[in-house]
């Protein structure tokens, strides 16, 4: 290992796989890589997750993780999709938990965690007709400031959810 590899390990900066096709931007810092059991890696860097796909790979914003756990060799994590903005406020669903099983995790489910949580600033279930939603303050990696998120529970009463978000985002200001 040369010098330079030595230092950024030290320093907890991975280097990037071999193959890797993605385009990191100018800031964006590697923090772990883990093999992925059917193949490919996983690149967790300050941005967000590198996911292998079909064609390549993709960026998950660490805004959109909404869960993350690390089970029985895998990652399992549930992935937010952004459905419309209020005022300012975002409206969040989750699609359904991925799995990606680790060969190597190395720092990888440790720096996951931090990465999730650390991206939260605030939570708050609200009751509402039907069901009810959390609303959610997270850093949006790379931006300045918070993204006010919404994530409706099953069977919420829609208007009444677009209405108290409505108001919550007027309230704080978000537009």
């Amino acid at each position: 290992m040369n010098l330079l590899k030595a230092v950024r390990r030290l320093l907890g900066h991975d280097d990037l796989p071999e193959g890797f096709n993605g385009r990191l931007d100018a800031d964006e810092q590697v923090l772990a890589t883990a093999a992925l059991g059917g193949g490919g890696h996983l690149v967790v860097t300050s941005r967000g997750l590198w996911l292998p796909t079909p064609d390549g790979v993709r960026r998950l914003g660490w805004h959109l993780v909404s869960k993350a756990s690390w089970k029985n060799g895998a990652l399992e994590f549930v992935e937010a999709q952004e459905r419309d903005v209020i005022d300012g406020a975002v409206l969040i669903a989750d699609l359904p938990p991925q799995r990606l099983r680790l060969t190597e995790p190395g720092r990888v489910p440790e720096v996951v965690h931090a990465r999730v949580t650390g991206s939260i600033k605030s939570r708050h279930h609200r009751d509402l007709p039907g069901g009810g939603a959390w609303f959610v303050q997270r850093k949006v990696p790379g931006r300045d400031g918070i993204v006010m998120q919404v994530r409706a529970d099953p069977g919420t009463d829609e208007a009444a959810l677009r209405q108290v978000v409505g108001d919550v985002a007027r309230t704080l200001k978000l537009s």
